[in-house]
């Protein structure tokens, strides 16, 4: 058989284990498919389509869309297969060997994975203790590894919190770096990156419409940013690489806002829903600006805790034997309903831990 890279031959890639349950609150996605209303536009604007003629390459109606959405001009946005494909293209243009890519541990995986992938080496900075960043130790890492590209998650995935904007700003008065900003989560934050990438050259903002857009299984991202660096996008990716139906899907879903409000409401509802229930069951959490709430389990009983979640029929991501997450788990926001059998088994779970330590 040919022989894979030998720097990937042990590699096992970004994965998130699935499991049959009731509820399913382990991926971040939207607690609801897209609106009956927004479904049958699609199913005709796809009968409209001429599938048997490429794609438009650069996806221009979509592209002067979302430009203005955002406040921006169309040369200024690059459209990929979901915010990943986003990162990929960045990193094939601006990574690859002798370069370097700085990220902020911890934080999404696929960062390092797909600079593993692209040959760039990974230079991943700790957090404070509280999970935040410090302005002294960014600016030193940056001056001690001299990274091409830097990483920012926010809010950031799997802590829930807001970047120091003030932090990204001062760092990109270093014009060497391309500093990306995942706001994959955007929506729910309490402020969005585009004003730092309209006022510095080197920052570009990346977003999603698998979250309150609710199309997390039509994959569609893309990314905001100065002109010259998108242009050197369109000419790295593959050609026609967004397809008609996809950009069919995400131009219709800009026409249907109210159901994308609607969304975003019942998650801050639910996310609320989840910080009352924590308080009142005595969980430690960091308080989210996403669409999850990261958790510890007590008495060092993370994994028998995601065990006995499971055992109840709730599925949340088990971050217990990530670097820094001892015992953590991450529950995404459900409806209302998903959210109080969580909220349920949790409770009833935690009674029997408890007990286990004492018994009284």
């Amino acid at each position: 058989m040919p022989s894979m890279r030998k720097d990937l031959t042990l590699f096992g890639g970004y994965h998130s284990p699935q499991v049959e349950v009731d509820v399913r609150l382990n991926t971040n996605e939207s607690p609801l498919g897209p609106s009956i209303e927004f479904l049958s536009d699609l199913q005709a604007a796809i009968q409209s389509l001429s599938l048997n003629r490429y794609p438009d390459r650069t996806a221009a109606r979509l592209r002067e869309a979302l430009a203005a959405l955002h406040d921006v001009s169309p040369d200024e946005i690059f459209i990929a297969n979901g915010s990943n494909e986003v990162i990929s293209t960045l990193l094939l243009a601006y990574g690859g060997p002798g370069r370097k890519a700085m990220t902020f541990e911890p934080t999404y995986a696929m960062y390092a994975q797909v600079a593993k992938v692209t040959s760039t080496e990974h230079v991943g900075i700790e957090r404070g203790l509280d999970f935040t960043l410090d302005l002294a130790a960014v600016l030193d890492a940056n001056i001690k590894y001299r990274p091409d590209i830097v990483f920012f998650c926010s809010p950031n995935n799997p802590t829930g919190l807001d970047e120091d904007p003030e932090i990204i700003s001062k760092l990109a008065e270093d014009s060497n770096p391309l500093i990306i900003i995942d706001e994959a989560y955007g929506q729910f934050a309490s402020f969005s990156a585009l004003k730092l990438a309209r006022s510095h050259s080197n920052i570009v903002v990346s977003n999603t419409f698998s979250k309150v857009w609710s199309m997390a299984g039509l994959r569609l991202g893309y990314l905001i940013g100065p002109k010259e660096i998108i242009d050197n996008l369109w000419a790295t990716c593959l050609p026609y690489h967004i397809d008609s139906i996809k950009q069919a899907a995400g131009l219709l879903a800009l026409g249907h806002l109210d159901a994308m409000q609607a969304t975003h409401d019942l998650i801050l509802a639910g996310r609320y829903q989840f910080e009352t229930g924590f308080d009142a069951l005595d969980v430690i959490y960091w308080k989210s600006s996403a669409n999850f709430i990261l958790f510890r389990a007590p008495h060092g009983k993370g994994d028998e805790l995601w065990k006995m979640l499971v055992d109840g029929s709730v599925l949340v991501r088990n971050c217990s034997g990530w670097p820094r997450l001892s015992d953590c788990l991450r529950v995404t926001v459900g409806t209302p309903q998903e959210n109080d059998r969580f909220l349920k088994v949790l409770s009833e779970a935690l009674v029997e831990l408890r007990s286990e330590v004492d018994p009284r």
